[in-house]
């Protein structure tokens, strides 16, 4: 049960702190919108102040020109590009430079996440919590159209991620997670170029000691277009992303949180 305090904290912050959404989109032609109206309806509904900031990733159909259409209808929307080369890691990156919200969320443009879950986590934000790491392994998640072989890959790689960082949290490679900003600025600048952002985000909070969240979350597998995750390229990439924060943790954690707790520096 939260205490007085932290009530009275929520009710302070309650839809004071800007909402920067990062959707980082490469060809994306037939997700993007219905993601991003989708996503605006529901935080206009709970009138959040927010920006979406797509980064369009190099994209080959008219992903682009759809991101510039929607600007023009939605002042919300700050569209950024992407240069080569490409990659998903490099156009999160992109896009938290271009930034300018108290809380970040990171957001899929297949429409893989549900926005009602967006807002209960920025609601978690507004507790207290430093992030808030989206589940779909909780109990009270739901999860379509996952591949079998991705999934199987998926439960033995945060499997090992618990043990090795000896953490509760079940699904650290999942894109959804939501940051206050000092955290992401505490973790800067980030390296991974490609989907090992995910956990290189993710465990730099976690060694940080931040306060961290994890709710159950809604997970949709793509209708259209095909996943550009591909496992065999990708496992020395998570190899090594993992491998870096953990001897970070190992060998240098007091300087970690010497430059975490003076950020000033």
């Amino acid at each position: 049960m939260a205490s007085k305090a932290e009530y009275d904290l929520c009710a302070i912050t309650k839809n004071t702190l800007l909402y920067s959404i990062v959707i980082p989109a490469h060809n994306e032609e037939k997700n993007i919108l219905p993601t991003v109206e989708e996503l605006i309806q529901e935080l206009r509904r709970e009138n959040i102040p927010f920006e979406i900031v797509i980064v369009n990733d190099n994209s080959t159909d008219n992903t682009l020109q759809m991101i510039k259409e929607m600007s023009k209808q939605y002042p919300e929307i700050v569209p950024v590009d992407n240069p080569l080369p490409g990659g998903l890691g490099r156009a999160i990156r992109s896009g938290l430079k271009n930034v300018k919200g108290d809380v970040i969320a990171i957001v899929m443009a297949d429409r893989s996440d549900d926005p009602k879950d967006i807002i209960r986590c920025y609601r978690k934000i507004e507790e207290g919590y430093d992030c808030v790491f989206g589940s779909r392994f909780r109990k009270g998640s739901v999860v379509t159209h996952y591949p079998q072989v991705k999934l199987i890959a998926n439960r033995i790689v945060n499997k090992f991620l618990q043990i090795l960082f000896l953490t509760r949290f079940n699904d650290l490679t999942n894109a959804f997670k939501v940051y206050r900003r000092h955290v992401i600025e505490s973790i800067s600048p980030l390296q991974s170029a490609h989907f090992n952002i995910t956990i290189e985000m993710s465990l730099s909070a976690l060694i940080r000691k931040y306060k961290i969240a994890e709710i159950p979350i809604s997970w949709y597998g793509r209708t259209w277009g095909q996943s550009k995750l591909k496992l065999r390229e990708m496992g020395r990439r998570y190899l090594c992303t993992m491998l870096m924060i953990w001897f970070e943790r190992l060998l240098i954690l007091d300087d970690i949180m010497k430059e975490k707790n003076h950020p000033s520096r």
